[in-house]
């Protein structure tokens, strides 16, 4: 006899639970019992052993569904990947989730790189079967729950890359663990020991935190199974433990940007296995010794910014799988093995800032797919070698500052994927070959401060991407070829101190990116071309020292950001166009030529009459005594009586006109003043009167926590923190325990709809260095933001704090940390926002500090989104604006950059930018410049924390003085600020990629 039972179909498919084993259970025991019982029995015991198996399936998870609830309530979702994560589905069906065929429990959650925020709810603690764990790549912060090592099954825990704080909790009991990865955060305190009692590990990752200063944990060596081993920058000195190099499973041992001392450790020859060693940015001494060559798997070692010394071992070329070779930043010298010209895998390698001296290995990138080559600042000689390209796959090759001699091969003709080509310095002599001229990838060319003769090529033309060109201090001859007008991308043009001849070609008006056109000491002759005039972001123009005739164009006036104008030494000659004093110069040079006629006044002001001599027709139109005691070379304008009469007229009526307008314009700041007390008056009877009709409150939230209108709008003056130029600053407690907030009750303003443009769009901003816009609440002429709170204060105050036994509150640590920062926020303002945001009011009373000293941009008051906006209104704090804002209104990205200089700058001498103590009207920028033109850099940095870091100081003012450049074109990129700081800073934040897969 043969059963059907559609009921039991229709059962599974309603509820989704039963698996295939299940059902094999069930039908078992159906199969026999059938033969056993009668029909009604039969049918009775059919449904209890299903009501069995359902409830043997299915207890978990209920428990399982709303822990994981919970978990998605603690977190923000902003590209809604957790949208399945609801009653209505299975836990197994969640987005990331995992669950066991058999059991049917929650094994393992993976929502790594998905934009997630939020905090870690203790509710994880609920999956008692989990085993996978990973929320790595996030933007997650606060605290991990000290419950999480209730999880006794986890296998891989992976938070890395996250905003993590506190101190870890010990999860010694998950002695199930195989993979933990928490770098990457700024998780504090005491550095975990606890880990080495994890002894199933096999990745461990705790690099990139702040924990206490500290030796290398010695128990580390008791982890025998590990492979991966990340302790990069978290604050370890010493020497690392001999127990270290038993771990002979490890393939990769990273202790980077940390104070390791010692010798380099011969040990290390013990791990067979290594194939990735990243030591560097430590204080490693002594040399590299030969017994590293039997590491046969290594690809990639990296002891950059060290102390290392001697000679590199010829056993190194024995390394044939190596792939990346960084030692630069050390003290090697002496010649490099020639082995490693047989490395087959090699694609980067980097000696820069060393001592090394001979000829070099002559096969190097004959064999591989050489990528980077830096071998610049060493004693080079000898021929150049040829095949570093031999693969067509270089794209950076750096050879500045050398003693490399001879003709530059002619066999990179054909290496078309250079991007940056720089060989400056050097002694080589010869031709370049067209072929190297038309580089289709460049970015730059740089073959400067040599000895080579011939021409620069037409096919420059086809280095379409190009950016910067630098060929001064050679001996080409030849005109400027008149392709060089189809680089539209190129912003700078070095080709002065060589025998340039003929006319400057008219092609250069086309390029509408060029700042900056230095073709002085040639032999150019003709006229300047008025197309010069369609160079529109032209900022440094120097033509001296040639043999330009004609004229001065004015289509020069359209030049309305040009900086500095230098047209000295030629003969050219009639009058100076009156129109070009609409320009904001600050450096002219119109000496030894043939002009003649007055001198504008301003120029006059501007340069003094040195910037004019030799000019036997120019005169001035100044006779007053203040003038005849100051001018020497230039002779006074015949003028007549008539002249003078009409010229005091006219002050007279100016003098009266301005007067006018002084009390006209005080009258109405007087009606204005009024009505603004007036309307406040009215304002706050809206409010005691409990919210007339009349008056709607509009609250625009961004981020939690829920808000109340009512809360916000009665401030109390008892909690006023702070006032500045966009309104008043208010701490306020909300109620009901939901935390504090800053409120910033914003002055009157008329343009709210622009307001209100503005503030949506920084409500969206989403990054840990800017700080974050909760809300923004309008009513009347009322309106208010609501910020996050933070403990300590703005970074001005900071720096000036001490602890007890005048110790500084900020340490150079900190003070690189929050250097970082402040760069990272405004590079993602400046690059990562479209359209992109100028600050344009950078300044340390404007940068925040959370509990752990993290740094916070605020006071976006008069920041303007760069895309459809002018830019055009006055805006910045003295001593923070650069100075090309004092004759154009127009602010750009390089006024942000000026603005964080002068914030480093203070970061490193512990001083405001008008300090009294600075002589007459020097400014901080300008004191600097003073002593570093005296060889004496030290003299400006911060006492109290440069006895220890000195070094690292040094480093970071050279960044600072490339900010506060005074032209805007020799201030670098926030995103190249960002990368110099994070390479010549040991404590900088560094978001570094780590490659866990073995080899």
């Amino acid at each position: 006899m043969h059963f059907h039972f559609p009921v039991l179909g229709l059962y599974l498919g309603s509820t989704q639970i039963l698996t295939d084993a299940s059902v094999s259970a069930v039908l078992f025991a159906v199969n026999s019992a059938k033969s056993a019982m009668s029909t009604s029995g039969f049918q009775m015991f059919f449904w209890f052993a299903l009501l069995l198996c359902n409830f043997r399936i299915s207890k978990s998870l209920p428990l399982d569904s709303d822990a994981l609830l919970d978990i998605k309530g603690y977190l923000k979702d902003p590209q809604n990947y957790l949208h399945n994560w609801d009653k209505f589905h299975s836990p197994c069906q969640f987005y990331g989730v995992t669950c066991d065929h058999n059991s049917g429990d929650v094994i393992g959650i993976s929502l790594s790189n998905i934009s997630l925020s939020g905090t870690i709810s203790s509710s994880f603690s609920l999956l008692q079967q989990l085993r996978t764990l990973e929320l790595g790549a996030n933007s997650i912060s606060g605290i991990v729950p000290a419950s999480l090592a209730n999880c006794t099954n986890l296998q891989v825990l992976n938070l890395s890359m996250n905003s993590l704080t506190g101190q870890f909790p010990d999860l010694s009991a998950l002695l199930n663990l195989q993979v933990l990865d928490l770098s990457t955060n700024s998780f504090n305190g005491a550095f975990p020991v606890w880990v080495s009692k994890l002894s199933g590990l096999t990745e461990l990752g705790l690099g990139e935190n702040n924990f206490d200063e500290g030796d290398v944990p010695e128990s580390i060596g008791d982890l025998k199974n590990l492979t991966w081993l990340f302790l990069g920058q978290c604050n370890l000195r010493g020497e690392i433990p001999a127990s270290v190099f038993d771990l002979v499973s490890l393939g990769t041992l990273d202790f980077s940007r940390n104070q390791i001392t010692g010798v380099f450790p011969k040990a290390i020859s013990k791990m067979k296995n290594l194939w990735k060693i990243e030591l560097y940015q430590n204080n490693l001494t002594g040399e590299i010794p030969q017994e590293l060559a039997t590491l046969t798997l290594l690809s990639e070692f990296d002891v950059s910014r060290n102390q290392l010394t001697g000679m590199l071992p010829e056993e190194i070329g024995g390394l044939k799988k190596l792939r990346i070779f960084h030692i630069y930043h050390n003290n090697f010298s002496g010649e490099l093995p020639e082995g490693l010209g047989d490395l087959q895998f090699l694609e980067s390698f980097s000696t820069y800032e060393n001592q090394f001296s001979g000829k070099f290995p002559a096969n190097l990138g004959r064999f591989s797919p050489l990528n980077t080559i830096d071998i610049s600042e060493n004693y080079f000689s000898g021929e150049f070698p040829r095949f570093l390209c031999q693969n067509n796959k270089l794209q950076f090759l750096l050879a500045l500052t050398n003693n490399f001699s001879g003709e530059f091969p002619g066999s990179y003709s054909s290496c078309k994927t250079l991007q940056r080509f720089r060989i400056s310095q050097n002694q080589f002599s010869g031709t370049i070959r067209p072929g190297l001229w038309g580089l289709p990838n460049a970015v730059i060319i740089d073959v400067a401060d040599n000895g080579f003769i011939g021409d620069i090529s037409s096919d420059i033309g086809f280095s379409v991407t190009l950016n910067q060109l630098y060929v001064q201090n050679n001996n080409f001859i030849g005109e400027l070829p008149t392709e060089l007008g189809r680089l539209s991308q190129l912003q700078k043009l070095v080709a002065s101190n060589n025998r340039f001849s003929g006319q400057i070609p008219k092609q250069i008006g086309s390029l509408k990116q060029l700042t900056y056109l230095h073709l002085e000491h040639n032999a150019l002759e003709g006229p300047i071309p008025p197309d010069i005039g369609m160079c529109s972001s032209m900022v440094d123009l120097n033509l001296a020292v040639n043999s330009l005739t004609g004229g001065i164009p004015d289509t020069l006036v359209s030049l309305v950001t040009l900086n500095s104008l230098n047209i000295s030494h030629n003969m050219i000659s009639g009058d100076i166009p009156e129109c070009l004093q609409s320009l904001k110069l600050s450096d002219i040079d119109f000496s030894h030529n043939e002009l003649s006629g007055p001198v504008p006044p301003q120029f006059l002001m501007i340069a003094g009459d040195d910037a004019f001599s030799e000019n036997a027709g120019l005169c001035v139109a100044d006779t007053s005594e203040e003038w005849k005691q100051s001018a020497t070379n230039l002779r006074p304008c015949q003028w007549s009586d008539n002249r003078h009469k009409f010229s005091m007229r006219r002050l007279f009526l100016v003098l009266v006109t301005v007067t006018s307008l002084f009390v006209l314009l005080l009258g109405l700041a007087c009606l204005s003043y009024e009505n603004y007390k007036l309307e406040e008056f009215n304002r706050k009877g809206d409010i005691e009167g409990g919210g007339s009709t009349d008056l709607k409150w509009v609250l625009e939230t961004f981020h939690p926590p829920e808000l109340d209108p009512g809360e916000i709008c009665n401030l109390d003056v008892e909690n006023l923190i702070g006032c500045g130029g966009t309104g008043k600053v208010y701490r306020l407690e909300l109620s009901k325990g939901r935390g504090i907030v800053a409120v910033k009750e914003l002055w009157k303003r008329d343009d709210a709809k622009v307001l209100k443009t503005e503030i949506n769009t920084l409500g969206k901003i989403r990054h840990r260095n800017i700080l974050k816009l909760n809300a923004f609440l309008t009513g009347g002429a009322s309106n208010f933001l609501v910020y996050e709170y933070v403990v300590n204060g703005n970074l001005y105050d900071a720096i000036r704090r001490e602890f007890k036994a005048g110790q500084p509150e900020l340490d150079w640590d900190k003070r690189c940390r929050i250097a970082v920062g402040v760069a990272k926020g405004i590079m993602y303002l400046h690059h990562d926002c479209s359209p992109a945001i100028i600050h344009r009011d950078i300044k340390s009373t404007n940068i925040l500090l959370d509990e752990e000293y993290e740094a916070k941009l605020a006071d976006f008051g008069i920041a303007k989104l760069v895309e459809g906006s002018p830019l055009s209104c006055f805006a910045g704090t003295h001593g923070y604006m650069a100075p090309e804002l004092a004759y154009s209104l127009k602010a750009t990205e390089k006024s942000d950059i000026y603005s964080f200089g002068v914030v480093l700058l203070e970061l490193l001498t512990g001083r405001s930018p008008t300090d009294q103590q600075f002589d007459g009207e020097m400014d901080i920028v300008s004191w600097v410049s003073f002593h570093l033109a005296e060889q004496n850099p030290a003299a400006v940095l911060d006492p109290k924390v440069s006895k220890d870091a000195s070094d690292y100081m040094i480093k970071a003012l050279n960044i600072a003085i490339l900010c506060t450049a005074q032209l805007p074109s020799e201030r670098p990129t926030m995103r190249e600020v960002v990368k110099m700081l994070i390479d010549n800073n040991p404590s900088s934040t560094i978001e570094r990629a780590k490659n866990k897969t073995d080899k």
